[in-house]
Parts: structure tokens; sequence; C-alpha cells
């Protein structure tokens, strides 16, 4: 049965997205699709390439024609938002040729209608409290899975409000790949229990896309480990690598506070620069502090790279200027004669170039038994983490997938490193040039 032409009418608007002048691009059939939702929650999440932030931008701008309206897009940290590609600099290649103005101290696009839109970030839990007496129709965060659900739950429900005769609808919209700190909770809510929540749930693949070089963007994910690449080329919320030996759940998140207590930082070495085609280890450098309380333990940095030698040591000695000359400086000595040079090569220029302690370890053991200190004291609550950090999703990523399978462990040997300098007596008590504990110091 075909439809009349007064069904047609009245079919329309429930098919095709409201978008207006701003929006440059025409949308994917899953973009329109979202854009047609007028859900009060809603989730476009999955495979990477699915088109989720210009859904995100283009949502956003839907209501800028209205006076009042006002949108507000976010990401874990202003870094992530200002990064090539990223939602702000696509706002500036849409916004920048219309008559709407950009206020950079503010990071606004103001519209003739009076219209705003706010680009924010929330690097620490406490950071939503600055939103506190705001007032959005619109709140979009760009990869959940970076947020905590707490931050979520506050701006994105009771920051969203408006006045009456506002005539524009209320709005919770997000976008995520599956993976990082908030896997579980993103994947509960809006997934798994999202009837019970009343959150629509719109997957997005790469398939989905038909603007991108879908070939050559897949061929590019082959290079990720398995568990990666099922949650960027297929968004498989399922693929998550766990190794056993550790859970990410006995690692909680403590606000950043002022800094109490003796800390050490653990260096585990690497000296190879990724070439194409390989996947070397990192150098890592993990921050531990001990202090009084029942989570004596706090991991507050970890410094992850992978470069040359060279690169690799100026690094190291900038990271410990940065944590200052009182923060002793672990290094842990790789066997063979070239680990002993390296080793007190970096010991040398320590003393010289920062004028901090430092300790050549010699561990000894598997991996397995080096860490299960650390798994032991994580398992019953005394570790934690200072939240904020961009490090976290993939400290807790490579935590769950410790194994025999796992690709990398340099983060769980330097954390592990770190509580074995921070528990080790004369490690805190005597910090004393040149002290050895025998077998695993020089």
């Amino acid at each position: 049965m075909s439809l009349t032409a007064a069904q047609r009418l009245e079919l329309e608007p429930l098919v095709t997205p409201r978008l207006g002048a701003y929006v440059p691009i025409l949308p994917t059939e899953k973009q329109a699709a979202a854009l047609c939702i007028g859900a009060r929650e809603l989730f476009y999440g999955g495979a990477a390439g699915g088109g989720k932030s210009d859904y995100l931008l283009a949502a956003a701008l839907q209501y800028v024609d209205v006076s009042g309206y006002t949108a507000l897009v976010l990401r874990r940290t202003f870094a992530q938002l200002s990064k090539g590609g990223g939602l702000l600099e696509r706002s500036h290649q849409w916004l920048g040729p219309t008559d709407a103005k950009w206020n950079g101290l503010e990071r606004t696009w103001t519209f003739p209608s009076g219209a705003r839109i706010e680009f924010g970030q929330l690097q620490h839990e406490h950071t939503k409290f600055d939103y506190q007496s705001a007032q959005y129709q619109f709140v979009g965060f760009d990869e959940l899975t970076h947020f905590s659900e707490t931050q979520y739950k506050y701006v994105g429900f009771s920051r969203v409000r408006r006045v009456i005769g506002l005539e524009v609808p209320l709005r919770t919209r997000s976008a995520s790949n599956p993976g990082g700190l908030g896997h579980d909770w993103v994947k509960r809510r809006c997934i798994t229990e999202r009837k019970q929540n009343g959150c629509v749930y719109l997957p997005a693949k790469l398939t989905d896309n038909p603007h991108l070089s879908r070939e050559e963007y897949a061929a590019g994910l082959m290079h990720l480990d398995p568990v990666t690449r099922e949650q960027l080329l297929n968004g498989d919320w399922t693929a998550r690598a766990l190794g056993g030996f550790f859970r990410r759940e006995w690692f909680p998140l403590e606000e950043a506070a002022p800094a109490e207590g003796s800390a050490v930082r653990y260096w585990d070495l690497a000296g190879t620069d990724p070439k194409p085609g390989t996947d070397p280890d990192w150098t890592v450098g993990c921050r531990m502090r001990k202090r009084r309380g029942p989570v004596p333990f706090l991991i507050d940095d970890v410094a992850r790279f992978r470069s040359e030698p060279a690169e690799t040591e100026d690094r190291l000695v900038a990271t410990a200027r940065h944590d200052g000359a009182k923060i002793t400086q672990w290094i842990e000595q790789e066997p063979g004669a070239s680990g002993k040079f390296m080793a007190n090569a970096l010991r040398t220029r320590l003393h010289e170039d920062v004028g901090c302690p430092v300790r050549i370890d010699r561990p000894t053991g598997s991996k397995r038994e080096r860490a299960r200190p650390l798994a032991s004291r994580a398992h019953a609550g005394e570790v934690a983490l200072a939240d904020g950090g961009t490090w976290i999703s993939e400290f807790l990523d490579e935590f769950d997938a410790f194994g025999p399978e796992c690709p990398h462990d340099d983060q769980v040997d330097a954390a592990s490193g770190a509580m074995k300098a921070s528990t080790t007596a004369w490690g805190w008590d005597r910090i004393l040039e040149g002290a050895s504990d025998g077998a695993s110091a020089a």
C-alpha cells in the first residue's frame, strides 16, 4: 500500500533529521537515524570510524537557531578535545566560514540567535562541580568510556534543563568505542541495562560510514592485538583481554590531593623506537606514594614512551627533574653488560642533572612472582590511582590483560617495582647514597 501525499508529509519529520545551515555534511543512515530520535538519553557507539564525532557535533548544532538554546560538548581533557581531527578542530572547519562567532577564552561558539555551544572537559572527578550553576539543553560526551559514571550522571542529567517556553528537547548524547577506564559501566548502563535506564543504543560500525576509506582503515587496524582490533573494528563490547592475575576494580580512583608521604618512581627500561609493523616494549616510570591511612599506596603518575636510547635517557631525566630532587628514582637493570652500562649511565646523569637519590635494582624471579605483592595489596584495597591522569585507561587495560598472552607488561613491571621500593625498609627510611640490599640493589 503506497502512502498518500498527506501521509508522506506527516512522516517526513520522523525520518529526516533537523539540521539547518550549520551542518555541512550529509549524514549517514545511522547518523540520520540518531539525529531523528528524540529520546532523553542516547548512546551512539561501537567501532572506530563509525562517524561518532560528526554525529555528536551535528546533534549539538540541531537547535542553534533557537534563542536561549545552549549545548555542552565534553572530552575528558582539553588536550583530547584539541587534538588534530578532534571535535574542536572539526567545529572550526564547519563553523569558521559561517556567521557563528568563536570565543577562544571561553571555548564557545555563539550564533546570531543567541544560542551557544560550549566545549569543556572533566579531567578530575571534582571538575564536574565547575558546571554546578550551568544550564544546558544538550550535553554530549565524546569517548564516554574515558569518563566516570558519576561525572556522566551529574553533568549529563542534573545540568540538563530548560526554562518554561524554551521549545527544544532535553538531550544527553554520548559516543564511544569499547575499552578504556569506563568500559564496564558504559556497557552496563547503555547496552545490557539500557531498557531499564531508558537509554537508546545505536551501534555504528566502519561499514556504516561511506565517507571513510574503509579498506585502508581496516587494514591499519589489522596491526593491533586481537582484543583491541575486535573492539575498534567490530565494536565488540564483549572483547576483553583478561589475564586473571589483576582486576581493574581493585584500583579505586582518588581525587587529586596535595602530595603527601614519601614517593619513589620505578623505571622499567626499553630503548627501541617503534618502526612500521613492529610493536616494541615501552619505557615506563611509575611514581608511587606511601602515606598513612587505610589506602597507604597511591600511584599518582605513570610516564610511558617508546624511543631510541638517547631520547629515552633525555625523557627519563626530564621526568625526574619534574618530580624533584626529593623523589628517589629506581632503575631496573636489564641482564647483561649493556643493561649494567645503561643503568649506571642513567644513575650518573640523574645525580649530576637532577641531584636526586638513585637506586639500581636487579630483580629476580618471574614477572608473576614480582607482581604478587602488588596484586596482594591491590586485592586488599590498599592501592589507589590518582584520578584525572590520561595514563589510567591504558594502565588498567594492561593490568586486566596481564598474563602469558599479554602483549605488553611494562606498566605492571614498573608498578611492581615501585611497590617493592615502597615496602623495602631502606627504600623509605634509609635513603643513603650507595646503600645496598645485596641481591637486588647496586
